[in-house]
């Protein structure tokens, strides 16, 4: 592949999902794209390009663009922000919407399902969260990645990695050679197609967010835009949660990390200025304070 041609589909790509490919990642743009360059009756990844370029190329732009942009993904991933989601955030959310009694949580760039159906899962063994309200929204820019998640069936080997025995056998039944998410956890999931880089204010307010390892994609621009945006979303008093690589640091004053709980944030109070009192003084004039 030309460097010309490699320089395109670094701007197609950036332009439509925000993510960058350094110079030495043209190995991943091969990999990923070869097959759907097959797909479209291409021989080679040249030829590809030029059919991109051609009028009437948008279905086969979005192709590309979810070859490359998804990721991998497990049950129960990194393990701490679960840790904190169970002692710190629920317990806190509990307190805080007591009245409500209905919580809101959103997975962005979700990939195949497994984040979110995880969160579903621990709710779900929260015994003192009987009879609460639980949105989950799980969004992803890739259909392909959604339709799997919506089928809630994982192969054995997908729910070998990080999902513990006892809630493979809790909620999960096996088909064939898959396992399927039983009707009741698949149902506390509604799964939407996002692109991160437009508008998501339709997705209303959040108690908590999770948006991991996606971040690490974007040029510091595009993270701060996507940063502002989610921070609008969350409520006042909510939880976000970013990837073990990632941190808000250089992105202005959106995010503070809880202390002591790395990986977990939460939005920057603003204090405003104290305002300036009119005082009197000994002689009867007025002084500023």
């Amino acid at each position: 592949m030309s460097p010309q041609d490699y320089e395109f589909l670094c701007k197609l790509l950036k332009e439509r999902s925000g993510l960058v490919l350094a110079p030495d990642k043209q190995y991943l743009v091969e990999s990923r794209l070869l097959p759907v360059a097959r797909k479209a009756g291409c021989d080679t990844l040249e030829a590809l390009v030029r059919k991109l370029k051609a009028p009437g190329s948008e279905p086969l732009k979005v192709e590309v663009t979810e070859a490359m942009t998804i990721n991998e993904s497990f049950f129960f991933r990194d393990k701490i922000p679960y840790d904190r989601f169970r002692d710190t955030v629920i317990p806190d959310m509990m307190q805080k919407r007591a009245v409500q009694r209905k919580l809101r949580i959103w997975s962005a760039a979700c990939s195949t399902g497994q984040e979110p159906y995880s969160l579903a899962m621990m709710l779900d063994g929260f015994s003192t969260l009987a009879g609460w309200q639980f949105d989950i929204i799980a969004t992803d820019i890739s259909n392909d990645v959604l339709d799997k998640a919506r089928s809630g069936s994982y192969s054995q080997f997908e729910v070998q990695r990080g999902l513990p025995i006892s809630m493979l056998m809790q909620h999960f039944e096996q088909v064939g050679d898959q396992w399927r998410l039983s009707a009741k956890i698949r149902k506390m999931v509604q799964f939407r197609q996002l692109n991160l880089l437009t508008d998501f204010s339709i997705l209303g307010q959040f108690d908590a967010v999770f948006c991991r390892n996606v971040l690490i994609y974007f040029d510091q621009p595009t993270k701060v835009d996507v940063l502002t945006r989610i921070r609008q979303r969350l409520a006042p008093d909510g939880y976000f949660v970013l990837g073990a690589a990632e941190t808000v640091v250089g992105v202005g004053d959106l995010f503070s990390p809880v202390p002591d709980k790395r990986g977990l944030y939460c939005p920057t109070v603003k204090r405003e200025a104290a305002p300036k009192l009119a005082l009197v003084s000994a002689s009867g004039g007025q002084r500023v304070a």
